[in-house]
């Protein structure tokens, strides 16, 4: 198994990890209440994807 002959400079190694950066996720607003989720999931408020519910709403 071949090991490294030099080692890797501060540069390349930041060059390297350039693109491992976490980033934030982006929110859509439901349609039918309005609050902040993230697309292509169901609300966790309402219970509603595409315009009809697909999660029952929590009895309190």
């Amino acid at each position: 198994m071949p090991n490294p002959k030099r080692r890797h400079s501060h540069a390349r190694k930041g060059r390297r990890r350039s693109h491992d950066g976490m980033s934030i996720p982006s929110f859509a607003a439901c349609p039918n209440c309005g609050t902040p989720k993230l697309p292509h999931k169901a609300c966790p408020e309402c219970g509603f994807y595409r315009g009809r519910q697909v999660i029952k709403e929590a009895e309190g």
